[in-house]
């Protein structure tokens, strides 16, 4: 029996807040957006990608491209840990995926609206822009073909028929809209619609907040312990260093944001604007994930699971579909749901958008005429249906692919947090670099260590996972005070 109600959560909800107010206005400070500089949205407007939109709907817009199912399932899954995925969401958000997705979006911004490998290979020189440019595509046609998925079965449960045929009829409508999307101007489907979808989603974060304090349920606080509470399912379970890291992603850090905010940064009319788009939607993110990590403790641990008619080895997409119509109604549940069911489904529509304007970048192909959008999208979606074949045509497929694009998410993190490293370095006076280097150091030591001991990378065993973190942290920051000392003297 726990003492304390949700005390954990309304803390850290607070905490989410004032960073935004207070770390947050320091990032701004140190980045010095300059009101008066004219934004690519101006300077190369053309009428495709380059459009000026309304600040409001490039934060909606930004906040759904971002969200995915990132913050609702993965909060759901990385809650198995216990209350320590509180804290990772709280500071990792803050320390690490706000400030990632603010400097990268307005260093894109500041750049012209150039994509994450043009940023790369800015900072890190041409051979890691290459890496990028094949590792982004890669991963963004990765999350056109898992977020297809989790719609999929939320949409043929809603409309009652939960046979496989049913889900594959839902998968291809969901795939021919990317095509759609990907291929029109951004203010045609995305600037109308986008606000509608993201508006849904907060609609479903809010009444499920309601509920939370409406239900106040028991849950396990920060000071009941930080053991790693899935070891306890029948003695088995993974280590919460580096899974927890790495479950968790869109919720407190994840590079595929890097990839979506050069799109608002073709979009913004001023710099000034940056934090509330670029860190304000991240803490949104983060909010989001607060709540579904609560409901999903009670869930787990506080007998949500009996109370919703669902059971300890439920999926999250099964989760979320019981707990919205347990707790909203029938009408409720359905609004929730449609944003639950739009977060992904444009997460992967302005994925493959992202790389088709990533590889026009590196060809220096105007994307003005369809024509030339065509030929860049045709062998995208090629790719990306046969990935999505693959995950429809093995029992095993979802979770394989799911494997490897968490991985590489975080991954692709590394390489934009150590760019962002260079750049504060280089750029600013003072110790200012120490705001990305701390969390490209975590970070490396996250993707290192779950592909040395991960069944999907190089299958170590589990109890080298300290050790090898660990090392990878002092190796980080050895080899960068020595880039460091020899770039001063230069």
């Amino acid at each position: 029996m726990y003492i304390c109600t949700m005390i954990t959560f309304f803390i850290s909800v607070i905490v989410l807040v004032l960073g935004f107010l207070l770390y947050g206005k320091l990032v701004e400070r140190v980045f010095g957006p300059d009101p008066n500089r004219p934004t690519p949205a101006f300077t190369k407007a053309d009428g495709i990608d380059y459009i000026a939109l309304p600040t409001w709907k490039v934060f909606m817009i930004q906040f759904l491209n971002i969200a995915g199912t990132g913050p609702i399932f993965g909060a759901i899954m990385g809650a198995k840990f216990g209350p320590a995925a509180f804290l990772w969401i709280v500071f990792g958000c803050i320390f690490g995926g706000a400030v990632h997705d603010y400097l990268s979006g307005m260093l894109s911004l500041r750049h012209g609206g150039v994509g994450l490998p043009e940023l790369i290979g800015t900072y890190l020189g041409k051979r890691a822009k290459t890496v990028m440019l094949c590792f982004s595509i890669l991963l963004l046609v990765l999350v056109g073909a898992v977020f297809v998925y989790s719609p999929a079965v939320i949409l043929k449960d809603l409309a009652g028929d939960g046979t496989n045929t049913a889900f594959m009829i839902w998968a291809l409508v969901i795939f021919f809209y990317y095509i759609i999307a990907t291929m029109l101007p951004i203010d045609r489907i995305i600037g109308k619609i986008y606000p509608i979808f993201a508006i849904a989603l907060i609609f479903m974060a809010v009444a499920l907040m309601i509920g939370l304090i409406v239900k106040m349920p028991q849950i396990p606080e920060i000071w009941d312990g930080l053991q790693n509470r899935s070891q306890t399912w029948g003695g088995k379970g993974q280590p919460m260093w580096p899974y927890m890291f790495v479950t968790i992603a869109c919720g407190a850090i994840s590079g595929f944001h890097a990839t979506q905010s050069p799109l608002m940064a073709r979009c913004l009319k001023s710099e000034k604007l940056g934090r509330p788009v670029f860190y304000g939607s991240m803490i949104t993110e983060g909010l989001v994930a607060l709540i579904w990590a609560a409901i999903s403790s009670y869930f787990f641990f506080g007998g949500g699971a009996a109370e919703v008619g669902g059971s300890f080895s439920d999926a999250a997409p099964t989760i979320v579909t019981k707990v919205s119509r347990n707790w909203l109604g029938i009408a409720g549940s359905i609004l929730a749901l449609c944003g639950v069911v739009a977060a992904p489904i444009t997460s992967g529509d302005t994925a493959l958008r992202s790389a088709r304007l990533i590889i026009a970048d590196f060809l220096h192909f105007d994307q003005k005429a369809i024509g030339k959008r065509l030929a860049i999208s045709i062998p995208l979606f090629a790719v990306a249906a046969l990935l999505l074949w693959f995950n429809i045509a093995n029992e095993d497929g979802f979770n394989v692919i799911w494997r490897y694009f968490g991985w590489a998410n975080q991954t692709l993190a590394v390489f934009t947090l150590w760019a962002l490293t260079v750049f504060l370095a280089r750029e600013r006076k003072g110790a200012y670099y120490l705001m990305t280097l701390l969390p490209a150091c975590l970070m490396t030591a996250v993707s290192v260590t779950y592909i040395s001991i991960a069944q999907i990378g190089f299958n170590l065993p589990l109890g080298w996972n300290r050790v090898i973190g660990a090392a990878v942290i002092i190796l980080c920051i050895t080899l960068f005070f020595i880039w460091k000392i020899k770039n001063a003297r230069k």
